[in-house]
């Protein structure tokens, strides 16, 4: 590829910590992403689990589904959030492993880790720490997490294999991976995988569930399962787009068809074991 996507990616989310840091409401200007409505995926968050989040963690929600939603933590667990953010999933997960649990959130981000750290203090929140850190390279110990969380995260690396694998290696034996991330479900124009915007975005870095499924097995995880629960159509994409200034002009001048896209997106619920 001609840009980095590592450094891409932190410019982008850079700039929605400050936007957000910044009092905006809604950190994209787009609903694809922030806004809680039948077009975000925040929507599949109850109201019970968002009803203490400060507005802060809301708006620099950027997932694709709701991890929390099957990844069935207990008390005193240990949970791993890559890609933390704002904080969101880091702190309804704290509510469930309670005061004898701790819930650690991985970010490269230092304006996301200093936002998160502000809504951690503005909560009051005991059982959590904030980490700065790449997916690829977990600073963490081998065998020391019970439940690895992540929501449309795994997507914005150009090594999957390595982030997966770094995920298997802090998982305790037993341990689980429960991640929401974007599965490709039909053929898409090769023209995408050129946008650095779209890999911000999460979907031009997206595998299909066959290639997904492959991976989390070549790097040891077993009882691996996929379901797409969240559909990108047309517009939602287009939203996607209309948040990167120079995309719009971008995309016209690869004559890209957005029909060609309407579906070929999902965010999906995606889980793996470690053997005991």
């Amino acid at each position: 590829m001609k840009f980095n996507v590592k450094e891409k990616v932190k410019e982008h989310y850079e700039e929605i910590a400050q936007h957000v840091s910044s009092g905006s409401s809604c950190c994209c200007g787009s609903k694809s992403s922030c806004c809680v409505d039948s077009s975000s995926p925040l929507f599949l968050y109850t109201q019970e689990n968002l009803s203490d989040i400060p507005k802060e963690a809301l708006s620099a929600s950027l997932g694709c589904a709701n991890p929390l939603s099957f990844a069935e933590l207990k008390s005193g667990e240990i949970v791993l959030d890559l890609g933390s953010g704002g904080g969101i999933d880091v702190f309804i997960a704290a509510k469930y492993v309670g005061p004898s649990g701790k819930v650690y959130g991985l970010d490269m981000t230092d304006e996301m880790l200093t936002l998160a750290k502000k809504n951690q203090a503005k909560m009051g929140v005991q059982n959590v720490e904030f980490i700065k850190g790449y997916i690829e390279e977990i600073p963490l110990p081998d065998r020391s997490i019970d439940v690895i969380l992540s929501n449309c995260v795994i997507n914005l690396s150009e090594d999957k294999e390595k982030s997966l694998s770094e995920a298997f290696r802090v998982l305790k034996n037993g341990g689980r991976l429960t991640i929401a991330d974007i599965v490709v479900l039909k053929k898409i124009p090769e023209a995408l995988r050129s946008q650095a915007e779209l890999w911000a975005g999460c979907i031009a870095g997206a595998l299909s569930i066959d290639e997904y499924q492959n991976i989390l097995r070549s790097v040891g995880f077993v009882d691996v399962s996929i379901e797409p629960v969240y559909f990108y159509t047309k517009d939602i994409i287009s939203s996607i787009l209309s948040s990167h200034p120079d995309s719009t002009k971008k995309i016209a001048n690869i004559n890209l068809d957005l029909d060609l896209l309407d579906g070929a997106f999902a965010g999906a619920q995606i889980k793996g074991r470690k053997e005991i």
